[in-house]
């Protein structure tokens, strides 16, 4: 099914919802985790419209893996139709969507668009929203705040998040949006709507519910933005504790839970030589109701979204913290008994503390679900941008719900800009029950994790986040992952979910490494396959890389800094494959103001952007950056550039402003300007890069 052309859909009737549906409790919804697991009544299917590339027809046909999304090249539009032709400056208006029947808007997201949104409710003639369209697609309660005499700050990282809003618009009959715009420029989008089956009672959204449900928007702000401070947990129940000892190749159940009960907070914590490979190697299962196989089978740090390793990160339904103790907060109901268990596939003693916090759950026969996450692993592939495969999260075969998805990739490719070693290109597409077509078909990787341009930066936010990636630019290891709260996806009786894999060159030895969260309901089969000690494997990066010049880094040269600093300053290298060569050359200033100098030649004059491969720890901090004893543009506005991170070991390219070099010899100089009170000052210096440019 395409997502959506809707001039005039019209979905059965299955029954009419206890309470009709408001803007105030759907926003209420955004926190309301036990909810996702029964099966939604009245029913509803999540559809999304997007910039797409439309020439995009046919399953696996020739124009499947097209990609023409809103750059404004596109040979047709990417919209559902043409409401007016373009006029003489090339300003046309065209159909976002028109979605007849009971429903709700509940994601919107932009990369970057231009033109004019204007959204029409239930036939009205005025429309509700009329205004900047790259507003309507990440703030779009900006109009209806200052009316509702709220503070727009309660918004920003709660209900806008990163490049998306989730921002509910709930009307009774219909829903009809229009851009105007020009198709020369860009036009990035995408747009899901529930759409619930007829005569559910929704209550059409209006500017004034804002003010309406003003208490329920600062509730469930203040819990976003606080998960682990504010989280409403429904039980005062003492947690059931437990402590094991894992050896290689054993398989012990740490936890059985008798009677119908549901977990509503798992927290977890691994011990072992090499925590991190154990993180991986232990596998959790979590088998509810005596099912052959456990509905959790997944590798343990990868299970709470932020593998490989620890990555400190807080959302909605998880939590890593710094020490590596990790909480889920999706809930896990049983009708009988619900086991916990662990199997280690390594070769080291590993120990597993944890608590399982429940709460009273009446299991209802005819609508409650258990909690699904089975991770998988692809090692070896060859990712191309000729060659475009898609990766199946889930293939499913029952009724359910999808409630979020993570990506773990290994990212071995060499050149260190995103124009090059970009992974990330390709759309997920979603098809549910009688789908011929996607319900649901993207426009790039990160857009479907809710942020845009290939960006190498840590984000978190309660539904989304890229808690890892190891860089330069999205080289290395990179996981990102995001929540389906106020956007899930039921299906009743099937789902199909596959993600793109579309580098921006040929990219050998890749891996690709995924979870796909969902509740079923019993009966349910899936294309699951038991995980093994090779798909857990120990993972490196490839060692002795080197920066390519090609992609984005074309026209570049590039220089290891040991080779070229001036003087005996006090340093020391470092090995670790993320680095060029294995190695880092680590400065150890002693105080502020302290420098590091070293040369690089210069064939011929031009204009030359200067960047340094440096090392973000919990050594680093903060340092300038010249050239011949004049300001570069390093770090921006204030000339510093901070590369302190407390809990990761990143390696980030900073550069200069454009500066025209001479030929022969410069000089460049790198300044300890301070860091955090306590850390002893070590700066990875790990390549110098120059590029000419055009």
């Amino acid at each position: 099914m395409k997502p959506m052309a809707l001039f005039g859909l019209v979905l059965l009737a299955v029954g009419a919802a206890a309470e009709p549906i408001t803007a105030g409790t759907l926003i209420d919804e955004m926190v309301a985790l036990r909810g996702l697991a029964e099966f939604p009544e009245p029913f509803y299917k999540t559809v999304q419209f997007s910039s797409y590339d439309h020439q995009s027809v046919l399953p696996g046909g020739k124009e499947w893996f097209y990609n023409m999304d809103g750059f404004g090249s596109e040979p047709i539009p990417n919209f559902e139709g043409v409401v007016r032709e373009p006029d003489a400056e090339g300003i046309g208006e065209y159909l976002v969507c028109d979605v007849i029947g009971p429903g709700a808007v509940v994601r919107e997201w932009t990369a970057r668009i231009d033109g004019t949104i204007r959204m029409y409710l239930d036939d009205a003639e005025t429309p509700v929203f009329d205004g900047s369209a790259d507003d309507f697609f990440r703030y779009p309660y900006k109009p209806y705040v200052e009316q509702a005499e709220m503070d727009a700050a309660l918004l920003d990282g709660t209900f806008y998040q990163r490049q998306a809003a989730y921002c509910p618009f709930p009307f009774a009959k219909r829903c009809r949006i229009t851009w105007t715009g020009n198709l020369k420029r860009t036009h990035f989008y995408q747009l899901e709507v529930r759409c619930y089956d007829a005569g559910a009672e929704v209550v059409t959204f209006s500017p004034d519910d804002l003010k309406k449900y003003k208490k329920s928007i600062k509730r469930v702000a203040g819990i976003m933005a606080n998960p682990d401070g504010e989280w409403p947990y429904a039980s005062k129940d003492k947690p059931e504790t437990f402590e094991v000892a894992v050896a290689p190749g054993d398989r012990v159940e740490a936890l059985t839970i008798k009677g119908a009960r549901a977990i509503e907070r798992l927290t977890l914590c691994v011990e072992a030589a090499d925590r991190d490979l154990a993180l991986r190697q232990t596998i959790l299962h979590v088998r509810c109701d005596q099912h052959a196989w456990g509905q959790v089978q997944s590798p343990v740090g990868d299970f709470f979204g932020a593998a490989p390793g620890v990555n400190p990160y807080i959302s909605v339904p998880f939590t890593v913290a710094p020490d590596g103790t990790m909480t889920c907060r999706y809930v896990m109901p049983f009708a009988e008994e619900v086991e916990i268990v662990f199997e280690n596939l390594g070769d080291q003693d590993v120990m597993v503390r944890g608590e399982a916090q429940t709460m009273p759950y009446a299991w209802d026969p005819d609508r409650s679900m258990h909690f699904r996450a089975r991770w998988r692993i692809n090692h070896g592939l060859t990712g191309s941008a000729v060659r475009v495969q898609d990766i199946p999260f889930l293939i499913a075969n029952g009724a359910g719900v999808y409630v979020g998805s993570v990506t773990y990739v290994l990212n071995p490719n060499e050149v260190p800009s995103s124009g090059g070693n970009w992974w990330g290109e390709g759309d997920e597409k979603i098809f549910t029950d009688d789908d011929v077509r996607p319900s649901l078909f993207g426009t790039g990787s990160e857009d479907y994790y809710n942020y845009a341009w290939s960006s190498e930066e840590i984000f978190v936010f309660p539904y989304c986040g890229q808690p890892r990636n190891d860089g330069p630019a999205n080289r290395g290891f990179v996981t990102n992952n995001r929540w389906h709260i106020l956007d899930p996806l039921p299906f009743k009786y099937r789902m199909s979910f596959y993600m793109e894999l579309f580098p921006h060159e040929t990219n050998e030895n890749m891996a690709y490494g995924r979870i796909g969260y969902h509740y079923g309901r019993p009966g349910i089969i899936d294309d699951h396959v038991v995980i093994t000690r090779e798909d857990v494997r120990r993972q490196e990066l490839p060692p002795d890389w080197h920066p390519a010049s090609r992609g984005g880094a074309r026209n570049s040269v590039f220089f290891e800094p040991e080779e070229r600093v001036q003087g005996s300053p006090k340093a020391v290298e470092e090995a670790d494959n993320l680095w060029t060569g294995g190695q880092c050359y680590r400065w150890l200033p002693k105080a502020v103001g302290d420098e590091l100098a070293f040369t690089f030649p210069v064939e011929e004059e031009g204009m030359y952007a200067v960047r340094l491969g440096v090392a973000h720890d919990s050594r680093s901090g903060r340092i300038s950056f010249t050239i011949d004893g004049r300001k570069t543009g390093f770090g921006g506005e204030a000339g510093v550039a901070d590369v302190y991170d407390p809990y990761r070991t990143l390696l980030r390219c900073i550069g200069t402003a454009a500066l025209k070099l001479t030929p022969g010899e410069h000089t460049g100089v790198l300044r300890y300007e301070g860091g955090p009170e306590g850390v002893e000052a070590g700066i990875g210096l790990d390549f110098v890069w120059i590029q000419k440019q055009k």
